[in-house]
C-alpha cells in the first residue's frame, strides 16, 4: 500500500467537510454576526457585555462539545471489544476521579464569576445619573416625564401615548439614563429589544418589594421600536412605543423646546411637535420607524398626570 493510499481522506469525512463549509457560507452571515452566535446586536455598553459573555460561553461550551465528541468517537475507534478479556479498570483510579471531578468544578465557578461580574454591571446604577425619565405603564399605552424639565406652566415634560401617537422615549446618547418604572392598573413590561433588557413595571413598586429602576447609556443615534413584553389585556399587542436616541446637542435642543411654549398652539411643545420643529432629518421625523398605530382605543386606562 503506498502513502498516498495510507493517508488519503476517507470519502464520509470529505462529504461532511463540505456539507459544513456550504452550510457556513449559505447563512451569508458576516464574521461579526457568527461570533454573536446568534445574539442581538445592541445599543448600549450593558448590552455589549452581555453579548461578550454570551460569545465566550458558547466557545466554551463547543470547547467541551469537542472534547467529549472527540473522547466518545476515540473510545469507539480504538477501544471495541477484540476479546473476552476485560480491558484494563479505572473505577478506583483516585487521580482520574479528582480530575474529572475538579474540573468540572473549576468550570463552574469561572462560569459563575464572569456571569456574576456581568449582571454586577448591568443592573448597576449611577447614584448622580445624567438624565432621569419616569416610564409609567397603563392599559394600553405609555407616559414618559422628565422630572428634571419643566414646561412654562410649571408641569414636568412629559409624552403620553394615545389612540392616534405613538409615545416617543426621546433620550440622550453618551450619558447616563436612569428609568424609574411604574404601572396605574396591572403588571406591563417595559422592553426595549436594542437594549437587550426589560423590567416589569409594577403598580404600587414600592409595596411589591420590587427593584423599579436601572441605568444604561446609549452609545449610537437611532430609533428604536419599545414593547410591553408582559400579557396586560386586550390590546397588549398595541402597546407599543418608539425609542429616539439623539445626540446631547440634539437633545439638548429638543428639551429647550419641550420647556417653550409653541407661538402657533400657545402651549408646551410636544414630542412630535419639537422634532419637527428641530428639522433634523428623518431621524427627528415623528414616524420614523412604527408610523400611525392600529385605530383601536388603547387610553381605557389613565396616565399618571405627571405625578
Amino acid at each position: 500500500m503506498g502513502l498516498s493510499e495510507r493517508t488519503r481522506v476517507p470519502r464520509p469525512i470529505k462529504v461532511a467537510g463540505l456539507v459544513g463549509l456550504v452550510g457556513i457560507a449559505a447563512t451569508g452571515c458576516t464574521t461579526e454576526e457568527v461570533l454573536r452566535f446568534g445574539w442581538p446586536d445592541g445599543v448600549t455598553p450593558q448590552a455589549d457585555s452581555m453579548r461578550l459573555l454570551w460569545t465566550w460561553s458558547v466557545i466554551a461550551a463547543l470547547a467541551v462539545g469537542v472534547l467529549v465528541w472527540g473522547l466518545i468517537f476515540w473510545s469507539v475507534a480504538f477501544h471495541r471489544k477484540k476479546s473476552e478479556q476485560l480491558p484494563r479498570q479505572f473505577q478506583y483510579n483516585l487521580p482520574l476521579e479528582i480530575v474529572y471531578t475538579a474540573v468540572p468544578f473549576v468550570m463552574v465557578v469561572v462560569l459563575f464569576y464572569f456571569t456574576a461580574t456581568t449582571q454586577n454591571y448591568v443592573l448597576a446604577e449611577e447614584q448622580d445619573p445624567d438624565e432621569t425619565v419616569n416610564v409609567v405603564g397603563f392599559q394600553w399605552n405609555w407616559e414618559f416625564n422628565y422630572p428634571g424639565y419643566q414646561t412654562p406652566d410649571g408641569q414636568q415634560v412629559r409624552t403620553v401615548g394615545s389612540s392616534s401617537e405613538i409615545p416617543l422615549l426621546v433620550l440622550p446618547t453618551d450619558r447616563t439614563i436612569q428609568y424609574n418604572l411604574s404601572s396605574t392598573d396591572v403588571i406591563h413590561s417595559f422592553f426595549v429589544p436594542e437594549f437587550n433588557f426589560k423590567r416589569d413595571t409594577f403598580p404600587y413598586p414600592e409595596k411589591n418589594n420590587q427593584d423599579n429602576t436601572f441605568s444604561n447609556t446609549i452609545d449610537q443615534e437611532g430609533s428604536f421600536v419599545g414593547r410591553c413584553a408582559e400579557l396586560c389585556g386586550t390590546y397588549h399587542s398595541m402597546m407599543n412605543f418608539e425609542v429616539r436616541a439623539l445626540s446631547p446637542d440634539k437633545f439638548d435642543r429638543y428639551m429647550q423646546l419641550r420647556t417653550q411654549n409653541n407661538p402657533a398652539t400657545g402651549a408646551p411643545y410636544t414630542a412630535a411637535e419639537a422634532l419637527q420643529n428641530m428639522n433634523c432629518g428623518e431621524l427627528c421625523s415623528p414616524r420614523a420607524v412604527t408610523g400611525v398605530p392600529f385605530d383601536t382605543d388603547r387610553t381605557s386606562g389613565e396616565a399618571s398626570g405627571g405625578q
